[in-house]
Parts: structure tokens; C-alpha cells; sequence
């Protein structure tokens, strides 16, 4: 039997949960440090666990709080969506929503794409978060997901917009070149430095190089002087000079533009990982999902690239 107890508290844990501290909880909702303080305490007890760890300096989640926050603010994503769709001539992006994009990707190319449109929309309330790993947005409840890669198979409760590839150059600094020359031909890589992508357990990324034929892509280790685990520190190293490395166009967009950094062998550049954008498609129906949706597929469209399939709901 359902028990409205079990609501009593969820709003007061939750924006503890994403403000950090009882005092600003209290602001946001105005009510006293003390309310705010004895709500917690008659929900932990409720539960019998403990939520949150606190210090004289910090206040955490535990691990049950974890798992708590993750299914309190589905709940109320739920409610909010019963609501919305009970005012459907709402047409206004408003509300929590949750955003993954990943690292350099999504600092460079996506994160100023939601910014501008938040401030279109003042009532919309991001929660963004940067990852490279592939999350589950139905278990971590995330609305909105952009990723470089990923499977060609998508779960059914999932929509899915593939935006394009990427397109992967060889590079380097005019100071280099003017030191070891320009290679002409991929053998000619064997006697520059090069800089490559690696793992912290010792792995390194192959190159990919384009074959003798359309379509047609090779991918090789090559012998590297450099090996970088970050794509912005990536970049850095060929800034300065220390060799020859194969990066997205999308990324040193304005050094190629302002020619501290120049491309080499064009003949060989490639098509690189899929572009996507993913979402919760119990979700597409709201305003502001369905509207940030269209903005980011316009936006992050690889120019020149691959032309992008339509939305799939």
C-alpha cells in the first residue's frame, strides 16, 4: 500500500543534494537552516541509513545516498513529466534538465551550444556533466547524452541522432616543419616524431590512414616519441613543437585558422568516430529536451562531414 510518508522529504534531500550545504538549501527554498536540518534528520531515520556524510567542512553523499538522489530525482523528473503534459500549450523550455557530454567535445563544441540556449530560456535549469566513459542514461537518468563513438545498436527505450564523423588530420607546428622538414608519404612518419594517444595501463591508439581505394581506412601503430593520454594536452604538444600527431579537425579548428598549427599529408586524413546524440525518448515529448534536441543536432553537425539521419523516436 502506497503511503504518502514516503514523498515527505524527497524535495528538502534533494536540493541538500545539489546545493551542498544545509544553508543554501534554505535559501533556495526558503525555509530555515533548522527545517532544513530536521528534515533530513526524520528522513534518515525514516530510512534507517544515513545519507549524507558530514564534516565541519563538507557535506557528501554515502553510498546509499547515492543510489537515494539517483532515485528521488527520478521520481520527480516523473512528476514534472505528468505535470508538463497536463499543460501541453506549455511550450517553454523550463525545469531540470540532465546533460552528459563528453570531456574536450563537449567543453569546446557543445557546452557553448546549451549555454547560449540557457540564457534564451530562464527557466530551464541544467545539470551538466562531462564523461568519457559510455553511461546508461535509463540508470543514471540523464535526459540528454552527446557522445564521440558508441554502438551502432541502441536500446529500445533510447532515441538516437547520428550527427556525423569526425575528421581526423595529421598536424604539426610551422617550427617543427621548418626543423625536420614536411613528410610527403606515411613512411616518411617513420623518421619524425610522432605523438600519439595512449591509456594509463601502457596502450596506444593506432593511427588510421586512408587506402588506395574510396572508403578504404588502415589503422596502424606507429612508433611514437611522445604519448599523450588527453586531447587538449594533445594539442599542446604539437603547439610546442615536439612532433607530428593525428587530432579531429574539430578540435584545432583555430589553430589551423591562425596557422600556429599546420596540416600535413591531406591526402591521408580520414573519417574518424561517430558523432551522436542520445536521449531518453520517455522525455523527447518536453519542451526543453525537445528543444535543446533540435539545437544541438543543428549545432554539432560535423561541417563538410557526413550527412546526419533524421531523429529516430
Amino acid at each position: 500500500m502506497f503511503s504518502s510518508e514516503r514523498l515527505k522529504g524527497i524535495d528538502v534531500f534533494v536540493c541538500v543534494a545539489d546545493s551542498g550545504s544545509f544553508k543554501a538549501a534554505a535559501e533556495r527554498m526558503n525555509l530555515t537552516g533548522s527545517a532544513i536540518s530536521k528534515g533530513i534528520a526524520r528522513l534518515e531515520s525514516r530510512l534507517q541509513t544515513r545519507l549524507f556524510h558530514r564534516t565541519t567542512r563538507r557535506l557528501s553523499l554515502t553510498d546509499a545516498g547515492i543510489a537515494f538522489y539517483r532515485t528521488c530525482t527520478g521520481v520527480l523528473a516523473d512528476l514534472e513529466e505528468a505535470e508538463l503534459s497536463l499543460h501541453a500549450e506549455n511550450v517553454e523550455p523550463r525545469g531540470r534538465i540532465r546533460i552528459d557530454l563528453p570531456g574536450a567535445f563537449g567543453r569546446s563544441q557543445a557546452l557553448p551550444v546549451i549555454l547560449r540556449f540557457v540564457q534564451d530560456h530562464a527557466l530551464l535549469l541544467p545539470h551538466i556533466s562531462f564523461s568519457d566513459r559510455f553511461i546508461d542514461p535509463i540508470e543514471e537518468g540523464v535526459d540528454i547524452v552527446v557522445r564521440i563513438g558508441g554502438s551502432d545498436v541502441w536500446p529500445a527505450a533510447l532515441g538516437h541522432r547520428y550527427l556525423g564523423s569526425e575528421w581526423h588530420i595529421f598536424c604539426a607546428s610551422p617550427a617543427y616543419l621548418n626543423k625536420h622538414g614536411t613528410p610527403m608519404t606515411d613512411r616518411d612518419l617513420e623518421h619524425h616524431q610522432c605523438i600519439t594517444y595512449g591509456w594509463a595501463d601502457g596502450t596506444v591508439s593506432p593511427w588510421s590512414f586512408s587506402g588506395t581505394h574510396p572508403g578504404e581506412t588502415e589503422r596502424r601503430i606507429v612508433p611514437a616519441r611522445f604519448v599523450v593520454g588527453d586531447g587538449e594536452g594533445l594539442v599542446i604538444a604539437v603547439l610546442a613543437g615536439c612532433g607530428i600527431a593525428q587530432l579531429p579537425s574539430w578540435l584545432i579548428k583555430r589553430q589551423l585558422e591562425e596557422g600556429t598549427l599546420v596540416e600535413v599529408l591531406p591526402h591521408l586524413a580520414t573519417d574518424g568516430l561517430a558523432i551522436n546524440l542520445v536521449w531518453l525518448k520517455s522525455r523527447q515529448a518536453l519542451p526543453k529536451v525537445s528543444a535543446l534536441l533540435e539545437v544541438l543536432a543543428a549545432s554539432l553537425a560535423p561541417s563538410g562531414g557526413k550527412p546526419s539521419s533524421p531523429v529516430n523516436s
